[in-house]
């Protein structure tokens, strides 16, 4: 398969579909994580979470080595065998019973993971700027974004339902539903997806490398402020159960409505929603998701335990700040960095762009103890803390949007278009 065979791109709707497909794989499994492994094994719990933990920490140099991959090879052939590799670890999953099984098993899941996602953003790209469709790249990013999302809340309450039995075959079923899921994406993907033209040099003339991408310091300036945004985008997920429960005292039920609403509207408006913004300059869209998300935070900081009546609304309206900020930031930071770099880079470089992601995952570990510390001393404070950040990122944008050519802050697709 070539992700670049000549003509305009062609299976817009395949990939969005195989995109889906492929977050129903993740939907199905992610609920699970040490569970399935604690009901399935013997294996002790600590030991486990050693395995996964180191089996997650190996991938970390991956998108370094992603990124030049799709810059030579092409993006697509890059996400297919991260669907491929990430369908034989499901497959694995639901036969190793030993340490070693297992973390042959996970590490070939997390590498797929690791592979896919530095390789996903730059396949988009490469398919917006040869797209017949009137969608800039921007738009691409959101549908990408809302496909994604539908697919995850749709493998998270299939998994719900599966296993409530807590049977030993419905947790295999799993594992097999997520192999088959990989395996069907990357199945439509290798076979009806194309790029269009190719836009890579010979190899004789390769295009800039990572020395280039470290000297480029407005990047690497979206990539710190990105960081601030991806962690922000963790947050609902991982603080609202202690809110909730600890909080505000409110019922169990809150939690799990919340979210579900969250990501029924991200499902749903990521694509209008980028329409809305097409022609606007991308580092301002950035800087309203920046005021959104410092919003969002100071009302969380005003909530207070046993007084639910206005409490609850509140949290409702903080909550759409939120997903107003989501909405926003997903696919604008994509773009913008897409736009940012060199077309012979860009598997690079949107690689790289990746470790933002990384970075706010391997904070978000540590977290939960800061959130909680933070939260015994004064309800307000981890709220006014990242509230904070993100008000502050809103100089580096606007200092950075003095730095990018003008070509680089708007969506050319949708200019032409809109």
């Amino acid at each position: 398969m070539s992700s670049g065979t000549g003509g305009a791109s062609r299976g817009g709707g395949v990939l969005v579909a195989a995109l889906a497909i492929d977050s129903l794989g993740q939907g199905l499994f992610l609920p699970l994580s040490l569970v399935y492994f604690t009901e399935l094994t013997p294996v002790p719990l600590a030991l486990l979470g050693v395995l996964l933990s180191v089996a997650n920490l190996i991938t970390l140099p991956i998108p370094v080595w992603a990124g030049a991959m799709a810059d030579r090879f092409g993006a697509l052939p890059v996400v297919v065998a991260a669907q491929v590799m990430q369908a034989v670890g499901f497959f694995a999953y639901a036969w190793v019973s030993g340490p070693v099984g297992i973390f042959l098993a996970a590490s070939l899941v997390a590498l797929g993971v690791r592979f896919f996602w530095s390789a996903i953003f730059t396949a988009v790209a490469d398919y917006a700027d040869n797209s017949t469709s009137q969608r800039g790249t921007d738009t691409w990013y959101a549908i990408s974004n809302g496909a994604r999302t539908a697919g995850l809340a749709a493998g998270g309450l299939l998994t719900g339902v599966v296993v409530a039995d807590g049977r030993e075959a419905a947790y295999r079923a799993v594992a097999y539903g997520a192999a088959v899921c990989f395996a069907l994406a990357a199945v439509l993907i290798a076979a009806f997806v194309r790029t269009g033209q190719p836009r890579r040099r010979p190899s004789t003339a390769p295009g800039p490398g990572y020395a280039a991408l470290v000297r480029d310091r407005p990047f690497l300036g979206l990539v710190a402020l990105n960081t601030v945004y991806a962690l922000s985008s963790l947050m609902l997920g991982l603080a609202l159960p202690t809110v909730v429960l600890s909080g505000i005292e409110g019922p169990s039920w809150l939690t799990a409505s919340i979210l579900a609403g969250n990501a029924i509207l991200i499902a749903v408006l990521s694509a209008p929603v980028a329409r809305r913004l097409a022609g606007r300059r991308r580092t301002r869209s950035l800087v309203g998701a920046a005021v959104l998300w410092s919003g969002w935070c100071a009302l969380m900081a005003t909530l207070v335990p046993g007084q639910l009546g206005w409490v609850i609304p509140v949290l409702l309206l903080a909550t759409l700040l939120f997903t107003a900020a989501e909405l926003t930031h997903a696919p604008v930071s994509n773009g913008l960095a897409a736009s940012m770099a060199p077309v012979q880079a860009r598997g690079r470089y949107l690689a790289v762009f990746q470790y933002s992601f990384t970075i706010a995952s391997i904070a978000s570990i540590a977290a939960p103890a800061f959130f909680g510390a933070l939260f015994e001393v004064d309800h307000a404070a981890p709220w006014l803390a990242l509230g904070l950040a993100n008000a502050v990122t809103i100089a580096g944008l606007l200092l950075l949007e003095g730095r990018l050519p003008t070509h680089v802050l708007r969506d050319s697709a949708e200019q032409r278009t809109g």
